[in-house]
């Protein structure tokens, strides 16, 4: 199943704020190529660079990721160098390599991969994604063997894929953090509620008519219709919320809202100590799951589900009430940032990689994506 019918009891969006829909469902920027939005921050790059006399600063912001974080980066890598706090709060996982292609292969890695997780005390419904990869691509929730079954058969041979605990908790979010080396502490500089998208059956519709008449999801029907094929005839009955995307990337259709407004003292204390148990991290992004938003004030009650390092983005961006001047205002400074803490640790003594490496990173992580299992 590709989405998720959901008991009419149950609320959506549970612990999360109420979800704005007021104004335009999509910002006039919101889904332009990546190659015409990123056109003025490859610019700026290219005038940091100078500045800084170093192209490749930006691959020394975290020292102990690959690359910085900035592309192609293994999650394996970074969870493996987890510590204290970080350890403590991140989502149980295992790692998995598909070892050959075809039903074969996939029958032998089933019987690792259910050793692994049994060994691990990890229970299915897991979360199944590639160790490299980005924007949600590849992300699927396994709720059965069969479906980790299927799921390995179509992951490329030779690949690895991280096998995590599924928290249910409805509410995520993204929270950016930056720390400049030398500095005791540091601060949230974005935070992003992601909402996943429903629609609500009204017992005549089917989901396709329900997902094209729908404010948002009309307008993005694209995205939503290929991943449902095999449901959109169906009538949902009255009052049935139907999940259109499981995974919490912007790209695959999950709502994103800023959420500054809700960050605090005790929230900032909290990741400030998750941030410093990870060796030399100093700038990237915790994706997160959490039980309300009271206890995520508060600075409890989240786990972690990923790790993005300097390649993360401040997604708050997306909210499609950013103007396109605080878009890229945002992504300046961050990656003003971005080259001063390379530029700091540059003094520390650390040397930075050639560019090439993250052209190289780019190149490997696009051709994988090409062969991953469809994103749900």
């Amino acid at each position: 199943m590709t989405g998720t019918a959901i008991s009419p009891n149950r609320p959506i969006h549970v612990g999360m704020p109420p979800l704005d829909m007021s104004g335009p469902p999509v910002s006039f920027f919101e889904f332009w190529p990546s190659w015409l939005f990123y056109a003025p921050i490859a610019l700026q790059w290219c005038w940091l660079a100078l500045r800084y006399r170093g192209a490749g600063l930006a691959l020394l912001a975290n020292p102990s990721f690959p690359d910085g974080g900035m592309a192609g980066e293994s999650k394996l890598e970074i969870f493996d160098i987890l510590d204290g706090k970080a350890k403590e709060a991140t989502a149980c996982w295992v790692p998995l390599t598909r070892t050959t292609a075809g039903e074969t292969g996939a029958a032998t890695d089933l019987e690792t991969a259910l050793c692994a997780l049994r060994d691990n005390n990890i229970e299915l419904p897991i979360v199944a994604k590639p160790d490299i990869g980005c924007r949600g691509v590849g992300v699927q929730p396994i709720r059965s063997v069969e479906d980790l079954t299927t799921y390995l058969t179509n992951f490329p041979a030779g690949a690895s894929m991280v096998l995590q605990d599924m928290i249910e908790h409805e509410a995520e979010a993204g929270v950016f953090y930056i720390r400049l080396p030398g500095e005791p502490k540091g601060f949230i500089f974005s935070m992003t509620l992601k909402y996943f998208p429903h629609v609500i059956g009204d017992g005549v519709s089917t989901l396709k008519e329900l997902i094209c008449a729908d404010m948002r999801a009309g307008v993005l029907q694209h995205i939503y219709l290929p991943r449902h094929t095999h449901r959109l005839d169906t009538v949902l009955p009255k009052g049935e919320p139907f999940r259109l995307a499981f995974a919490g990337s912007h790209s695959r259709g999950t709502i994103f809202r800023d959420g500054a407004a809700y960050i605090t003292p005790q929230m900032e204390d909290a990741f400030d100590e998750v941030a410093k148990s990870i060796p030399e991290f100093y700038i990237g992004r915790f994706d997160i799951r959490f039980e309300s938003m009271e206890n995520l004030q508060q600075g409890e009650g989240f786990t972690l589900m990923e790790i993005n390092g300097a390649g993360g983005e401040a997604t708050h961006i997306w909210d499609r009430k950013t103007t396109l001047r605080q878009a890229y205002t945002t992504l300046f400074e961050q990656n003003r940032l971005l080259f001063e803490i390379g530029f700091r640790n540059r003094k520390r003594g650390f040397k930075p990689p050639s560019i090439w490496r993250l052209y190289d990173a780019f190149r490997r992580e696009q051709n994988l994506f090409n062969r991953y299992p469809l994103t749900k």
